[in-house]
């Protein structure tokens, strides 16, 4: 098996489990709040996974101008997807927008192509597409939207959002792929390490120049509840290694795709734990996502 494919559905599941503890934060910290701290408290792990690679015998990459503007891109872009994600969330209609930011993947695989020169192939273009109608069809079924509704709704701004949502958090994805491969490193894995360090210190620097702007209590309360928000911050920087390690070996577009594992995660955790009923549209958006994985893993480039 190629390892890029236990990397991510790794990183899937330590993602599910960082939302949850995310989630497990909100009555302490604001969206944005529980944001930075991933940022803030995953910095020194970060440094210090670097550090250890090095003792081992690796040999730190030599940053150039290349990536370090990759490396920029990617994490404002992760921030800019945090501020449209809650700028959308005030439409009467988000519901719709919310929907439409499930097309990252296939957003992915045209600026992959157009950026880095990742190709596609056909069955992965399959693949990509079924998954994206699945998640798509998994936000609806959770917003209870109609087709119809969602028809109506493609004329109004909020889809606009949506895609920017889309956009945002699948730009990221090829940013730091194009950073790990700036650097031109015979070791991938010190290379997504030291990727990761540099991009988490350069959000925790953007994202810190805010919070002192514009929200100095948010920034107290992310530091005086550094004991619940530190652990957010460790599974989300154990959950970056895998995806920056993923991102160095393949497509980000394959990746990503394969990460939607997640929602099965999600799906059968609200199954058999919160013992929650489940609809029809449910089980046909996991159908799809399931199938979608399994093309892409056995037609494409397993």
């Amino acid at each position: 098996m190629a390892l890029w494919i236990p990397l991510t559905i790794m990183a899937a599941f330590l993602q599910n489990l960082r939302s949850a503890m995310q989630k497990a934060i909100k009555g302490r910290l604001s969206t944005t709040g529980a944001a930075y701290a991933r940022f803030v408290y995953a910095l020194p792990l970060a440094v210090l996974y670097v550090w250890g690679l090095e003792a081992a015998g690796g040999v730190r990459p030599d940053p150039n101008l290349t990536f370090l503007v990759y490396c920029t891109l990617g994490g404002a872009s992760q921030i800019l997807f945090t501020v449209v994600l809650l700028w959308m969330f005030n439409f009467r209609s988000f519901a719709v927008g919310t929907t439409f930011s499930k097309l990252e993947v296939v957003l992915i695989a045209g600026l992959g192509a157009v950026l880095l020169g990742d190709t596609v192939g056909p069955i992965g273009l399959v693949a990509i597409g079924i998954g994206a109608l699945g998640t798509m069809l998994l936000a609806m079924t959770e917003a209870r939207l109609t087709p119809g509704a969602l028809l109506r709704g493609m004329t109004e701004r909020v889809t606009l959002v949506g895609l920017l949502c889309a956009m945002l958090l699948g730009a990221s994805s090829v940013f730091y792929r194009g950073a790990v491969l700036a650097l031109d490193h015979p070791d991938f894995v010190i290379a997504a390490a030291y990727t990761l360090a540099v991009a988490l210190a350069l959000q925790t620097v953007m994202m810190g120049a805010w919070f002192v702007a514009f929200d100095r209590a948010e920034l107290m309360r992310v530091l005086r509840h550094w004991r619940q928000a530190a652990p957010v911050g460790a599974v989300g920087m154990a959950c970056s290694v895998c995806w920056f390690t993923a991102f160095t070996l393949q497509n980000a577009a394959y990746v990503r795709a394969l990460g939607q594992v997640e929602l099965l995660f999600t799906f059968l955790a609200s199954v058999f734990f919160f013992r929650e009923k489940v609809t029809g549209g449910q089980i046909a958006g996991i159908l799809m996502i399931v199938g979608a994985i399994l093309l892409l893993l056995l037609g494409e480039v397993a």
